[in-house]
């Protein structure tokens, strides 16, 4: 079983030395919960990464949850074991250089991956729609003693989070869920309330209602696209489409040089055809820069020109069939 195998590696690696647990550079909450989860099992493993999002840094000072924030050139153990990556595709996804000639594990649920494999390396890529979903498969069943509220509260919310509050959920996730659930100390629906109940500043308002004051419905193909861009919370705005009615969103931002682009749709339209974490994949491999995600959810970075990179997406998408059964 792959799980075995994770169990056998993180022992053999943390008998020598020290073991940093990296985040994605997004610090979303799938990643910066699996990471600190995952490390809550070994006393050599420590999550650690280049940032924190919005949620996971409240959720991690509420908690006190153990996370070390990094900067782009770090100073790594002098004995360092091993690294395990989690939720990044490949190593710009992290934000940092990863230390040569040592052991790595990835684990990721995407399906892109751009990392090299050696021997001793170990990847872990599954079914799943989170990676906070395979790190609890792990922890449920090699290391249940390690399942304490706080670390299902970040597991739960990172598996929350990356699904779209459930939207983009599958069965398997749905009662991943039921599972953390089971034997945890708090409820569940005043714990979603905490994570819903995010405070937004006046600034922040003003910007998401400028994205939605500039968005523009266009039909790509046989598809309807919304389109906007905004300074922050692309995923927010994209998310606001979508419950106003679009088959498709797509968000842009440019900030020092760099265009990032951010997209959601419905299942009724996943159902039909789209899938946006394979568009972003093609619109990488034509235009260079990052891309992946989910069939419903999905984003792509580059250093090309805004415009250019909505035109190609917007190209991408006016290509791909719609299945009308």
């Amino acid at each position: 079983m792959i799980l075995d195998e994770l169990a056998d590696w993180i022992e053999n690696a943390t008998l020598n030395g020290a073991v940093p647990v990296i985040t994605g550079r997004n610090g979303d909450m799938d990643t910066v919960g699996s990471a600190i989860a995952l490390a809550a099992s070994n006393p050599n493993l420590l999550a650690c990464g280049l940032h924190l999002g919005r949620l996971a840094n409240r959720l991690c000072l509420e908690l006190n949850a153990p996370f070390r924030k990094l900067g782009k050139n770090p100073s790594w153990p002098s004995k360092i074991g091993g690294v395990i990556i989690v939720d990044a595709a490949s190593e710009s996804q992290t934000g940092l250089t990863i230390p040569e000639g040592i052991p790595k594990c990835v684990i990721d649920h995407h399906d892109t991956c751009e990392w090299d494999f050696k021997p001793g390396d170990l990847e872990l890529r599954g079914d799943a729609r989170a990676t906070t979903q395979m790190v609890f498969e792990y922890l449920n069943r090699s290391a249940s003693d390690t399942l304490s509220d706080e670390v299902r509260k970040l597991l739960l919310a990172g598996l929350i989070t990356d699904t779209g509050r459930f939207r983009h959920a599958d069965q398997s996730a749905l009662r991943c869920a039921s599972e953390i659930m089971e034997g945890a100390g708090f409820e569940y629906q005043e714990f979603v309330e905490y994570i819903q109940n995010e405070t937004i500043s006046a600034s922040d308002r003003g910007a998401i209602l400028k994205g939605m004051s500039r968005c523009q419905s266009i039909e790509s193909g046989k598809w309807n696209l919304v389109h906007t861009h905004a300074g922050i919370h692309e995923g927010k705005v994209a998310a606001l489409i979508i419950q106003a009615g679009a088959e498709v969103a797509l968000v842009s931002r440019s900030r020092d040089g760099e265009t990032r682009l951010t997209a959601r749709a419905p299942r009724s339209s996943t159902k039909s055809g789209v899938h946006l974490g394979k568009m972003m994949q093609l619109l990488a491999e034509k235009m260079g820069g990052e891309g992946g995600g989910h069939d419903g959810a999905a984003g792509w970075s580059g250093k090309i020109d805004r415009i250019a990179a909505e035109t190609a997406f917007i190209n991408i998408l006016a290509n791909t069939k719609r299945d009308e059964n």
